[in-house]
């Protein structure tokens, strides 16, 4: 089963152009596991924050990598001056959803992350399995997957959209389309937590 890394980076303020260049190499190098699906920055929510999003086809691949980052010194490639703190996670896909493919598919990325009760997560991916279609037609989901390690029980969702307006309008459609939220989720839920992230120039999603 494929893994996902999400990595939370804060850096700097304004040092957005040195930090891109730097993951980018680090995430693409010959001897990385893994592949780099998206590189984007935070416009509304927490600033100065750096979103990572990796792929990997086995744990193994996953486990390599981690090792790789917290031996080798300068995590994707940055020092202490341009990593002021780092937050990694692991999430696996829901089942039902389709491999990702990169593309320009943004450029407004909204990420959603909800706490789960501990005995909901079976039943959350089982009320989105129901209404993945229908909310996929209104406008398409990137990726939901839940957290295999971390903060408890939760899961996070990555939606693009053209722009803000557009999330917002696709978000009424599906509410007054009856196809939104998912019924019986918010039963299973506890927290949300939303931000806005646009891509950096050369991200493989933008």
């Amino acid at each position: 089963m494929k893994k996902y890394e999400v990595a939370l980076i804060d850096i700097p303020m304004f040092a957005n152009a040195k930090v891109y260049p730097l993951i980018e190499a680090y995430a693409t190098a010959p001897q990385a596991r893994g592949r780099l699906l998206g590189l984007w920055y935070s416009d509304i929510g927490e600033l100065n924050q750096i979103m990572v999003l990796r792929e990997f086809e086995t744990s193994s691949d996953l486990d390599a990598e981690r090792e790789r980052m917290l031996l080798g010194g300068k995590p994707f490639g940055l020092d202490n001056e341009l990593m002021l703190g780092l937050d990694l996670s692991t999430y696996a896909a829901f089942p039902f959803l389709p491999p990702i493919e990169t593309g320009a598919l943004g450029p407004v990325y909204e990420v959603r992350t909800y706490g789960i009760k501990p005995e909901g997560v079976a039943a959350t991916i089982e009320c989105w399995k129901a209404a993945y279609a229908a909310r996929h037609a209104v406008s398409p989901l990137l990726i939901a997957m839940y957290a295999l390690d971390g903060k408890g029980p939760r899961f996070m969702n990555i939606w693009p959209y053209a722009s803000t307006d557009a999330r917002a309008k696709a978000r009424a459609d599906a509410v007054a389309q009856g196809v939104w939220p998912p019924k019986g989720g918010p039963a299973n839920l506890t927290t949300l937590h939303s931000a806005i992230f646009l891509p950096a120039p050369n991200s493989p999603l933008r």
